[in-house]
């Protein structure tokens, strides 16, 4: 079955449209706190996240004795770009809806408030270099040049064509073709610092992208949609070598 298939049959269920709206509302969740709003049993229950994870619409992280569910809006906002888009103009009304996925007060914890996934056909080197080559981020990251050593304490900053900063940020740990982890500070809208991970991982013929991060309902809104798009952006452009061009709201 082809991932848009599974995407479809995951989503031609009410039960499983019901935990995505779930999540949606409030993402992070136990089986215990998706079970008790569907009235249904546990195994139930189990059996429909089965088939949203199959999908990749939904991922889980532990934390101590829990598990915890995440919405992973990247293969919706992947449908939406190539069979939505091209033919109507629903993809604005499609991108405010999926700017509250992670919006509304949330107690501080450790675990992350948003994860994102994506299977991107390339290899980890040319990930990485997307990642951290600035002419490169300016073809998916809203047109801005990425600045940064990739030196444990220096800058993780996002600069706008003009030189002017879009997103301030400090580099946490940086290991080559794995893992960065830095600080995001946007300057479009006063918000506390979060952090912010992107996770590599070659699977096969593709690679596993992630992004993890921490506190986002802590920072500027519309966030969880901004990495929405620039994860689709970034998978089209090294797969099809043309990024997906979205309006720059900072």
């Amino acid at each position: 079955m082809s991932p848009v298939d599974a995407i479809f049959k995951a989503l031609s269920d009410p039960t499983r449209r019901a935990l995505l709206d779930s999540l949606r509302k409030r993402d992070g969740q136990t089986l215990t706190e998706l079970e008790a709003g569907l009235g249904m049993t546990r195994f139930g229950v189990m059996k429909h996240l089965a088939v949203l994870e199959d999908a990749n619409l939904v991922i889980t992280r532990k934390a101590g004795r829990f598990k915890y569910h995440y919405l992973n809006a990247a293969p919706i906002q992947e449908v939406a770009d190539r069979w939505i888009a091209p033919y109507a103009k629903p993809l604005a009304r499609f991108a405010m809806d999926l700017k509250n996925v992670l919006e509304g007060p949330k107690p501080m914890r450790e675990r992350p408030t948003f994860v994102l996934e994506t299977f991107i056909k390339t290899t980890p080197e040319k990930l990485w270099e997307a990642l951290t080559n600035p002419q490169t981020t300016s073809l998916y990251y809203f047109g801005t040049n990425l600045k940064s050593d990739l030196t444990p304490g220096g800058p993780f900053q996002y600069y706008k064509p003009d030189g002017t900063l879009m997103l301030d940020g400090e580099v946490i740990e940086v290991d080559p073709m794995k893992k960065i982890v830095s600080t995001f500070i946007p300057i479009w809208e006063e918000a506390e610092p979060t952090r912010v991970t992107f996770d590599i991982e070659p699977m096969g013929e593709v690679v596993k992208f992630t992004i993890t991060h921490h506190d986002v309902d802590k920072t500027a809104k519309g966030v969880a949609t901004g990495w929405s798009q620039i994860a689709s952006s970034l998978k089209s452009l090294l797969e099809t070598g043309v990024p997906i061009t979205y309006p720059q709201s900072m």
